[in-house]
């Protein structure tokens, strides 16, 4: 079996985890494993049906506990600037400890801290820190535990013995962060595009379409593979973005 990633409305954590859920991952091993970071009291999560453009797709939703309203990593970017904040930080160290922790497979574990480690790599070049020094704000590093656990949670379920990806479809314009705004692409995910070479396209939609996080799942599967002019569907995965654009859905397919 192999995967298809369909990003021409680009890429996300909580669309990825989404459409391998809406493919058939194995929910109880992502119940089980999300429930063993330990984490309970600091965040929830709600997978349900959503229809874009008349489309059904599957919605993974990070709530954060003690919020005035839901955060969601893919509304904001999570930069460190040294000023004090009121939620604590986590830096990758943390973040792998609370990984290992985690009753999932040894190649789960590793495929997360890939991913986790790409984005801090990414986030480290973007503000001239050492990646140990690069620290996730909570808000931030709860949900891209979250989305990073899960896919790869689901996607070794999955294991599929090849990926890959199309064209990955990007927007234009800014992003409003916690301390400005940023241009589209935003510095992680240029970070990560580069060093990894993925295949951009810089579209005329208003917004970001690809964030870090899914920008680090492509990275850390991406191989530059082309698919086969001819391939065999059997199953098609939707997950639903929270972006306001034309056709938020990351379109997986399952391929013979």
């Amino acid at each position: 079996m192999k995967l298809y990633f369909d990003c021409s409305s680009g890429i996300s954590g909580d669309m990825s985890v989404a459409a391998l859920l809406d493919l058939g991952a194995d929910r109880k091993k992502l119940d089980k494993a999300l429930s063993s970071l330990n984490l309970n009291k600091e965040f929830e999560y709600k997978v349900s049906d959503v229809f874009i453009n008349s489309i059904k797709a599957t919605d993974f939703d990070v709530i954060l506990l003690n919020e005035e309203h839901t955060h969601h990593h893919e509304h904001e970017h999570h930069h460190d600037s040294g000023h004090e904040h009121h939620h604590a930080h986590r830096n990758l160290e943390d973040v792998n400890a609370i990984i290992d922790r985690a009753d999932i497979t040894e190649n789960a574990q590793n495929l997360a801290k890939k991913i986790f480690e790409i984005v801090a790599q990414a986030e480290a070049k973007v503000h001239g820190k050492d990646i140990k020094d690069v620290h996730f704000h909570e808000v931030g590093a709860i949900d891209s535990i979250a989305d990073i656990v899960s896919f790869a949670v689901l996607f070794d379920d999955l294991s599929p013995e090849k990926v890959y990806f199309s064209t990955i479809t990007e927007g234009k314009g800014f992003v409003t962060c916690q301390h400005g705004k940023l241009s589209v692409p935003v510095p992680a995910v240029c970070e990560i595009a580069s060093e990894y070479k993925l295949p951009l396209r810089i579209t005329d939609n208003d917004g970001e379409m690809v964030t870090p996080t899914g920008a680090a799942i492509a990275a850390a599967l991406y191989n530059g593979e082309k698919l086969p002019d001819e391939i065999i569907m059997e199953k098609v995965g939707y997950g639903a973005g929270k972006r306001k654009y034309e056709n938020p859905i990351l379109r997986v397919m399952m391929l013979q």
